[in-house]
């Protein structure tokens, strides 16, 4: 009798924990970038947030490498309870996996999309000592010089990497690709002179501002409020280069639909937050219109579909 008395005691404490609210432990969110860049700060943006909302620590930790799949990797082998989730560029997402083609991991089965957060501008960026003060002068300069020019990106198959190479195609121009482990990485390496130029999604702005870098265009519709001066490449007819599809925390699949539900609602508000959303216009990051989970996993096949496309297009290869 004791020992029944015993088990039903235990068994008891089981459903209570396993009834207990979530969040009620700290909540890991892995970012699968390098520290640095975009992904990297609007993330730590976001969880500082999160952390005072949620009334638990949210810990921010970089697993970059692989094109994405060392975190994604990383995410997948955890309980799917909510507790251990993944922040990832758009690109290694909806992008990387028709470069990496792994038979036996694909991140778009393996998680479940919860809520995008917003998605970069892109910034033609050269080093001062280029002998071009405009971007007339750069294509012209560029088109004298096939393939002398390197540029840098956060990575094979991310969204600078197929935002220039359409750059290439567009503008009729031959430009060497130099890839990295992540935005803030590249930035280093065009700070020091190793590379001459980036499509930069927004990291690089403070040495614009700073004059150690050189802006000479905009990729997108509408001109840069800071730089009312620096064309857009649309202005000069070069079409299709933009930033990608959204930023986005993601779920390993499995994860209960309330948890799911609960993330995304949170961090919808949170990027109402005035300070959040002052960092993200920093970033010059466009916050993402709002999305259920489901309207977000839509737009992830549909951007998915439309690189599945365009990467071929482009001779892109990993």
């Amino acid at each position: 009798m004791f020992r029944i008395s015993l088990l039903f005691s235990a068994l008891c404490a089981a459903g209570a924990l396993q009834a207990q609210p979530w969040p009620s432990k700290p909540v890991r969110v892995i970012v699968n970038v390098a520290p640095g860049g975009v992904a990297d700060i609007t993330m730590r943006v976001l969880g500082a947030r999160l952390s005072e909302t949620l009334a638990q620590p949210v810990v921010v930790e970089n697993r970059p490498g692989g094109d994405g799949y060392i975190g994604f990797e990383a995410v997948a082998r955890a309980e799917p309870d909510g507790y251990t989730l993944v922040y990832a560029p758009g690109s290694t997402m909806m992008m990387a996996p028709h470069l990496i083609r792994r038979p036996d991991f694909d991140p778009l089965k393996a998680f479940v999309p919860v809520v995008p957060t917003g998605r970069v501008s892109l910034y033609l960026v050269v080093i001062p000592k280029l002998p071009v003060g405009n971007l007339t002068e750069f294509l012209a300069y560029a088109r004298a010089n096939p393939g002398k020019l390197n540029y840098g990106t956060p990575g094979n198959g991310t969204s600078p990497h197929i935002a220039t190479e359409v750059f290439n195609r567009e503008a009729n121009v031959k430009l060497n690709h130099i890839p990295y482990k992540g935005a803030g990485p590249a930035l280093k390496d065009l700070l020091g002179g190793q590379i001459e130029l980036a499509l930069d999604p927004g990291v690089g702005l403070p040495q614009v501002k700073s004059g150690k870098l050189r802006m000479l265009a905009v990729a997108g519709g509408r001109r840069h409020p800071d730089y009312p001066d620096v064309p857009t490449l649309e202005e000069f007819g070069i079409r299709g280069v933009d930033g990608g599809p959204h930023f986005g925390l993601y779920a390993p699949a499995g994860t209960p639909r309330a948890v799911i539900e609960r993330l995304n609602g949170e961090m919808q508000r949170a990027m109402q937050a005035p300070f959040v959303r002052e960092r993200f216009a920093a970033l010059a990051v466009d916050i993402a219109e709002p999305m259920t989970p489901d309207a977000f996993a839509a737009y992830v096949r549909a951007q998915s579909a439309r690189y599945a496309k365009l990467i071929p297009e482009l001779g892109i290869s990993h």
